[in-house]
C-alpha cells in the first residue's frame, strides 16, 4: 500500500514539472532563453497568495467550479495503472470510468466559462464543448479497444498484462490505438495544433477564454487540474502504449516511469514546434482520425485478429 501512495505522490509532484519541460524544451529549441521546467511551482505559490476577484454578475458556481475542475482528477491520479509489478492497484477503472470523470472535469470548466458573465467565457465554453463532444468517443473506444488486446476490462490489470506479454501478434491494431490515443492526448490538453496554451487572442483560444477572469487560489487549482490531467494522459499512455520496464525491480521501474513521462512530453514539444495551430472547424478533421484509427483498431482486432 505504502508504493501506490507513493505512485499517487510521484504523479502529484511530477505532472506541473512536464508541463514546464514542455515549455522550456520549446524555448530552447527556438533559441530563446528557456524558462525553468520548475516554473509551474513557482507560479502556483505566487497565484496562491493572491486575491481572488469575482464578477457581480457570477454566481456560486465560479467559487466551486475550480474545486469540481480538480476534484475529478485527483480520483483519476489514484486509479492509475501500477508502474511496476507487485505495486497496489484499483482493478475496476475501465474506458467508461476514465473518460466519465474527465468530462465531468471539463464539464465544470465550461460551465465556469459560462458563469464568468464575459463573452470570451461563453466562447471558450463552446469551443470546448464543440472538441468533447468528438474527443470522448474517440478515448472510450482506444481505451477499450487497447484493454481487450490485453485481455483485460480493467486499465490496471490491462497494463500489467501488455507489460508482461507484449501482444505482437496484434501489432496492427496496438500500434492504431496508440496512434489514436496519442491525438487524444494532445486534443484533452489543449495542445498545439489543437488549442494554443500560450495565447490570448479571442480568434484561436479555447482552454484559457474559459479562465481568463479568473485569479489567485482559484487560478492556481485550475492550473493544477490541467498539469494533473496531462500527467493522468501521458501516465495512460507509456503504462498502456510503452509498457515495458514495469517487471524490473521498483527503483528502476519508477526511473523507467519517469524517463518515459518526459520522453512524452519533449515529443509533445517538438510537435508544438513543428506544427501550426488548426483553425477550429479544422479540428474536427483531426480527431476523426482519432475515431477512425481507433475504431480500425477494434475491427482489425476482431476480424483479422492482426
Amino acid at each position: 500500500m505504502i508504493d501506490y501512495i507513493l505512485t499517487v505522490l510521484l504523479v502529484f509532484m511530477i505532472s506541473p514539472f512536464l508541463v514546464g519541460l514542455i515549455k522550456s524544451f520549446k524555448m530552447f529549441m527556438l533559441f530563446k532563453r528557456p524558462v525553468s521546467p520548475f516554473q509551474p511551482y513557482v507560479d502556483f505559490m505566487k497565484l496562491i497568495k493572491k486575491e481572488v476577484i469575482y464578477s457581480k454578475e457570477s454566481s456560486v458556481i465560479t467559487k466551486i467550479a475550480p474545486f469540481m475542475i480538480l476534484s475529478p482528477i485527483i480520483v483519476v491520479v489514484f486509479l492509475l495503472p501500477p508502474i511496476f509489478h507487485g505495486s497496489f492497484y484499483i482493478s475496476f477503472m475501465d474506458a467508461f470510468t476514465i473518460t466519465g470523470l474527465l468530462s465531468l472535469s471539463t464539464f465544470f470548466l465550461m460551465l465556469l466559462g459560462l458563469d464568468s458573465a464575459s463573452a470570451f467565457g461563453g466562447i471558450g465554453s463552446s469551443r470546448e464543448a464543440f472538441i468533447a463532444a468528438l474527443v470522448e468517443p474517440a478515448m472510450i473506444l482506444t481505451v477499450f479497444t487497447i484493454s481487450l488486446i490485453a485481455n483485460n476490462i480493467g486499465v490496471g490489470e490491462a497494463a500489467l498484462n501488455l507489460s508482461f506479454h507484449f501482444p505482437i501478434h496484434h501489432a496492427a491494431s496496438f500500434i492504431l490505438a496508440g496512434i489514436a490515443f496519442f491525438i487524444l492526448l494532445i486534443a484533452e490538453n489543449g495542445r498545439i495544433p489543437v488549442d494554443n496554451p500560450e495565447t490570448h487572442l479571442e480568434l484561436t483560444m479555447v482552454h484559457e477564454a474559459m479562465i481568463l477572469d479568473r485569479s489567485g487560489p482559484d487560478l492556481a487549482l485550475i492550473e493544477t487540474a490541467g498539469a494533473l490531467k496531462f500527467g493522468v494522459f501521458a501516465s495512460l499512455f507509456v503504462t498502456l502504449f510503452l509498457p515495458f520496464g514495469a517487471n524490473l525491480c521498483w527503483c528502476l521501474a519508477v526511473s523507467v516511469f519517469v524517463l518515459k513521462l518526459v520522453f512524452v512530453s519533449l515529443v509533445v514539444g517538438w510537435i508544438e514546434i513543428n506544427t501550426a495551430k488548426l483553425r477550429l472547424f479544422k479540428v474536427p478533421n483531426l480527431l476523426g482520425i482519432a475515431i477512425i484509427f481507433g475504431f480500425l483498431s477494434l475491427v482489425i482486432y476482431y476480424i483479422l485478429g492482426a
